[in-house]
């Protein structure tokens, strides 16, 4: 009986390590579509910006982007700009964070509020004002959590990637140089792939009128050929051209990019979900680094003297989160709390990260 005993231990053994060898590890993913604004996220277009750029003798009614993007409803117009966020991924999988019109209130700790300071407070779990007060391509001065996932996981450089159209990504999102897979600007990107390789030439005759941002498509396409062929288990996606349209003024082209980037989180997601390793284990969030101005008259700009510009929104698809939809009446959310969230989506303390970051969101 001992013997017996003995071998049906062995076996059990066996089995639950054949299950567990089995069983596909977490994945994380963080998007960022760069200074979307509460009033778009939830209300879709807004027409009194479209009404205040009209010239003399013009039309509301007549403007092409008021005729694709207008409805009666804010559930609506937000709808049309963001159908599969709305429609599919908020209702079916996920939710959201952020829309004052249901007491909820998602906000920025540093008092900057422009982009680098919002994304390593993201990043690093903590505001760093005294350090961090510019937009100027400096390394980051703190190790991020892509950085501590990758040493705490014994991650391969390719399994976490970060692939950004802002060229000043790169010094934000690793404090350690060369610590990550970072794809960010005007790069090229390798990949065997005869379309990304055209792709990747493509970029640097396809100018943006910024120098240090490219157009969101080629960064959506590189991170999706390096997600297919390297299956990375932490992918960072920041899309940028919301945010520089907005400084130009061109409302019109603000839209036509959360249109384009509403598509890429339905590409992106509809490829996840087709991959076993993927499927049901993958963590996503989604949010913005920092908001801009209320109103037609500051709607372009942000920073620490403009109203409106430290109110962001957060999106939650997890196996670990229940609620789908909108939150209502409750605590503020954080955005550094982005951190010791991805940290613990992956099955990690937090704590072990920073005990004085924000804890994750629960």
């Amino acid at each position: 009986m001992g013997r017996l005993r003995l071998l049906t231990v062995l076996l059990a053994a066996g089995l639950t390590a054949a299950i567990a060898a089995q069983t596909p590890s977490p994945a994380v993913v963080l998007v960022t579509l760069d200074g979307v604004r509460v009033e778009e996220m939830f209300g879709g277009l807004d027409a009194r910006i479209v009404q205040s750029q009209l010239k003399r003798g013009e039309r509301l009614e007549d403007q092409p982007i008021y005729k694709r993007f207008w409805a009666p409803t804010p559930e609506a117009r937000r709808a049309k700009l963001m159908p599969f966020f709305w429609g599919t991924l908020m209702r079916d999988h996920g939710s959201i964070a952020g829309d004052p019109a249901r007491s909820s209130r998602v906000h920025l700790t540093n008092g900057h509020a422009f982009s680098y300071p919002g994304y390593s407070e993201m990043l690093v779990g903590r505001a760093h004002d005294d350090t961090i007060r510019s937009n100027d391509p400096i390394r980051n001065p703190y190790r991020t959590v892509l950085e501590f996932l990758k040493e705490r996981l014994a991650f391969s450089t390719d399994q976490v990637a970060v692939f950004t159209s802002w060229r000043i990504h790169s010094a934000i999102v690793e404090h350690k140089e060369g610590a990550l897979t970072v794809n960010a600007g005007y790069t090229a990107f390798a990949s065997p792939v005869d379309e990304i390789q055209k792709q990747s030439a493509l970029q640097f005759e396809t100018p943006t009128p910024w120098n240090d941002v490219r157009h969101d498509a080629y960064t959506f396409r590189f991170a999706m050929d390096h997600l297919a062929r390297r299956r990375p288990r932490v992918l960072y996606l920041a899309l940028g051209e919301t945010d520089d349209w907005a400084h130009d003024g061109r409302y019109d082209r603000v839209l036509e990019a959360m249109e384009r980037s509403d598509d890429y989180l339905k590409q992106l997601w509809t490829w996840l979900q087709s991959q076993p390793e993927y499927r049901g284990t993958t963590h996503l969030l989604v949010t913005t680094d920092h908001g801009r101005g209320r109103t037609p008259a500051d709607w372009k700009g942000h920073g620490k003297d403009v109203e409106g510009a430290g109110e962001t929104w957060m999106a939650f698809v997890s196996p670990a989160m229940s609620r789908r939809g909108e939150w209502s009446d409750h605590p503020p959310v954080v955005t550094a709390q982005v951190a010791s969230t991805l940290a613990s989506w992956m099955g990690i303390d937090w704590k072990s990260f920073d005990p004085d970051a924000a804890p994750p969101v629960r």
